[in-house]
């Protein structure tokens, strides 16, 4: 008896999902841009290494992460364009970190996504758009509340941000960029509004879910609900937390191995520039397969910058926050794209 319409559609859909799991996108990225990455991510954990405060170290990797944001542009827009990042991770830090309790937190977080959002969409960013400003404020906000410590904490934070701006003005002088990719049709504003504010409220809402569940690492949960909301299309947002879910339980083993073999500070800095370099050479061809080292570099720093867990704990949460956070962004990503809701707004400003 042939198998029905309905079955073989089923099966081929899911063939599709399996062959999307492991297929290498092409790239033009070349090599010594993650190199880049990995020596900016690397430099702070150095330098915490060096003055014996490893975790002022990785809080200062956090401030790094501006790197990401380097534009393929000439040298003026890409100074100007990491001193831009740079003050917002300031402003998204501080903001979180002046923050008491689940509802001031869950607020700040709120305006810090519609605010970053909306900006990146409107300047027409690429990826990763909003999701690091959004990254800096969830792990300040579980960051205990020391209000002697917020300018030593800011501080460390703009060494980070500082040292990559300073590598990628010698990258820069070294390697310029040799062309500038075409600026994309900027959406309305009115529809990016929309759209930014979907996205701040589904990641607060996030935020105050989790802590009302009082789960052990609650900022892992708006951290997942950012990365996936904010696919191109529902499709994109499916796929995403597809290979978000799958790449995290595979990076948890990977992570496992590391903190079981409790390396030394040195240890880790060569551990951060080799998981930033895999991510960065990986992220463009697979999300699914870059979240296997994604997972270990984001447990990296939030096991020295928050809360001070066991291994298995630790493991079991990261786990348990993805798959909530994933269907909380997955609800929010149908709702952007759903014809019927945020469509009418194009709709309604550009009849033709």
């Amino acid at each position: 008896m042939p198998p029905s319409p309905q079955r073989s559609s089923r099966w081929s859909i899911i063939k599709q999902e399996i062959r999307a799991l492991l297929h290498l996108n092409p790239t033009n990225r070349p090599w010594h841009l993650p190199l880049l990455v990995a020596c900016c991510s690397a430099l702070p954990a150095l330098a915490g290494v060096l003055y014996g405060d490893i975790k002022s170290g990785i809080l200062g990797c956090v401030g790094a992460l501006v790197i990401l944001y380097l534009p393929a542009a000439g040298l003026r827009r890409r100074l100007l364009t990491l001193l831009a990042c740079s003050l917002g991770f300031q402003l998204s830090f501080l903001l979180a970190s002046i923050s008491s309790g689940p509802l001031s937190a869950a607020l700040m977080l709120l305006l810090i996504t519609m605010a970053s959002t909306f900006l990146t969409r409107w300047l027409s960013m690429p990826p990763p758009g909003s999701f690091f400003f959004i990254l800096v404020a969830a792990l300040a906000s579980v960051l205990p509340h020391e209000t002697e410590q917020i300018s030593h904490r800011l501080l460390l934070v703009g060494l980070g941000s500082a040292g990559a701006c300073i590598l990628a003005l010698l990258y820069s002088l070294l390697l310029p960029a040799e062309t500038t990719p075409p600026v994309s049709a900027v959406a309305p504003a009115r529809r990016i509004l929309a759209e930014a504010t979907v996205i701040a409220v589904f990641v607060a809402a996030s935020s105050l879910l989790a802590n009302a569940l009082q789960l052990h690492n609650p900022y892992w949960v708006p951290i997942s609900c950012a990365a996936i909301i904010q696919g191109a299309n529902f499709r994109l947002v499916w796929q995403r937390k597809i290979h978000r879910v799958v790449g995290t339980a595979l990076g948890l083993g990977i992570a496992w191995l590391i903190f079981a073999l409790q390396p030394n500070g040195w240890m880790l800095v060569l551990i951060i520039g080799l998981l930033s370099f895999s991510i960065e050479v990986l992220v463009v061809r697979n999300y699914g397969i870059a979240m296997l080292f994604i997972t270990p570099l984001t447990l990296l720093f939030a096991e020295v910058t928050a809360l001070q867990s066991p291994l298995d704990t630790l493991m079991l949460a990261r786990f348990s926050d993805i798959l909530l956070g994933s269907l909380i962004g997955l609800i929010g990503g149908w709702l952007i794209h759903h014809p019927r809701y945020l469509g009418r707004i194009s709709k309604q400003h550009n009849p033709d």
